[in-house]
């Protein structure tokens, strides 16, 4: 298979061959990659990656109605998640994300459906 010269690693070589590219149609899984793509922002996809499986436990399996249910509490708990990357703009943003995402299903349809309307 041809990769892009980025995907040297095997957990980029996963990445790459399964997921980067492919369109997603799946609103759960569009609102795991917002959630991950804003605690990439500056940093490495690797070690968003790495860390991958610790996001998903840490913000309930990516299901937006649980994250935007966060209390300022919990929220402060996951600062101490060394699992994650422990940025507070980065975690608190899940919860306003997962509100922003919520709103936008109920006002069309779905994630997905408002998202693709810009392609």
């Amino acid at each position: 298979m041809k990769r892009c010269t980025w995907s040297q690693k095997d957990i980029n070589m996963a990445y790459h061959d399964t997921e980067w590219g492919v369109p997603q149609h799946d609103d759960q899984v569009l609102f795991e990659f917002l959630i991950l793509e804003g605690a990439q922002a500056g940093l490495s996809w690797d070690t968003v990656l790495a860390k991958r499986e610790n996001y998903r436990k840490a913000f309930a399996g990516f299901d937006p109605k649980k994250v935007a249910k966060f209390t300022d509490e919990k929220l402060e708990k996951l600062m101490l998640n060394e699992g994650i990357i422990r940025n507070r703009l980065k975690i608190w943003s899940a919860r306003s994300n997962a509100i922003a995402f919520l709103a936008i299903q109920k006002e069309f349809g779905s994630f997905d459906k408002y998202i693709w309307d810009f392609v």
